[in-house]
């Protein structure tokens, strides 16, 4: 099998409390990680990204609170603000998964929990 450098990318809506982001993070990363075959070993970096709205929880913490099918101590993780855009839509965590990947697989953008919206054009087939 041979591997290279992939971008995968992700996003899914939240409500602002701990639970909810926690939840949804982690649903959100076990399904890239799952539906990609990656595993934590193939990972170069995770990023975050969040709304303004998002408030009591940096979803790079919520990760390594929650519970995943990976292990994520050794990811190196980032988070950041997203812009404000006037009309953009609100509470949305955005991640940007950076690994190597098997050359010969599709390759799978996950949007969830409202988030398809972002990307119609990427209707998932999982």
């Amino acid at each position: 099998m041979e591997k290279r450098v992939f971008a995968f990318r992700g996003a899914v809506c939240v409500e602002n409390t701990a639970e909810d982001i926690t939840k949804n993070v982690c649903l959100l990363c076990n399904e890239l990680f799952y539906h990609n075959h990656i595993e934590a070993d193939d990972v170069v970096s995770l990023q975050f990204s969040i709304t303004d709205d998002i408030t009591v929880l940096n979803p790079a913490t919520a990760l390594r609170r929650g519970k995943t099918n990976f292990d994520s101590s050794q990811i190196p993780l980032f988070c950041c603000q997203e812009a404000k855009i006037e009309g953009g839509m609100k509470q949305v965590v955005r991640v940007l998964l950076t690994a190597y990947a098997d050359m010969s697989l599709e390759r799978h953008n996950i949007y969830l929990n409202g988030a398809e919206k972002l990307r119609p054009d990427w209707k998932s087939k999982i």
